[in-house]
């Protein structure tokens, strides 16, 4: 902190399961101790995120903490009120829906403002599904490129499926993309049909969860298998 600048709060990014388990099976000592401690939050669903609070055994009543919303429905205008508890000098916990805030996640924002606000920035450890994929694919983990979600429409999907190829066999990249429950099983196809067929599709389903799948195949093996995604959260990666 500079000279004469005032004192404020920290600002912790704090990560939460990807799902149903015990928050102890995923998340060390040390961030569920900074997440018990704090009383003001930055969530992207109030209910998801007290139902996350009280998983992690925060000792204090969960309605009495202090929770602000920020989501895709967040004028951008409101982003810097949320910083008030910081500039008041208390620490502040960022939370997702799941996983690690701020990756692809409306909480990015948030963590732009504390810098232009020269706020202090503290990431904590805990999952994230674009690493878990990555690691438990088998392809290039060197250099990779996360896309987020890609078009639910034809032929704008296929289209992209297809730049995607050529962008991992052109700089030999992983190409991470991600996809809801009900159009994995869609997505999945549509990977199978367009991409050429000795191209790799890594699936990961449910990562860390009891009913994770993770399983890296070529194009063409997964010709009518699609039914393995049905219904799961799914990041994909393509790659040669």
């Amino acid at each position: 902190m500079a000279p004469g600048q005032p004192v404020t709060g920290t600002l912790y990014l704090i990560p939460v399961p990807l799902g149903p388990v015990s928050p102890e099976s995923c998340l060390p000592p040390d961030t569920l101790a900074v997440a018990r401690r704090l009383q003001h939050f930055v969530v992207e669903r109030a209910k998801t995120a007290r139902a996350h609070l009280k998983a992690m055994g925060h000792p204090q009543p969960i309605q009495a903490l202090q929770l602000a919303e920020l989501n895709e429905h967040t004028p951008a205008a409101a982003i810097s009120e949320l910083l008030a508890p910081l500039k008041a000098g208390h620490d502040l916990g960022l939370l997702s829906e799941a996983g690690c805030p701020a990756v692809a996640d409306p909480g990015a924002a948030l963590v732009m403002a504390a810098h232009r606000d020269n706020i202090p920035v503290v990431p904590l450890i805990g999952p994230s599904s674009i690493l878990l994929a990555l690691m438990a694919s088998g392809l290039g983990g060197q250099r990779f490129a996360f896309h987020g979600y890609l078009p639910a429409k034809e032929p704008e999907r296929s289209r992209i499926i297809r730049e995607l190829e050529k962008t991992a066999r052109r700089d030999r990249a992983t190409q991470l993309f991600i996809e809801t429950p009900y159009r994995s099983a869609a997505l999945l196809e549509a990977l199978a049909t367009a991409l050429v067929s000795d191209t790799l599709i890594s699936v990961g389903a449910d990562l860390s969860l009891p009913s994770q799948l993770i399983r890296t195949r070529s194009a063409k093996a997964w010709r009518g298998q699609t039914d393995a995604v049905k219904d799961r959260l799914v990041v994909f990666g393509i790659g040669v």
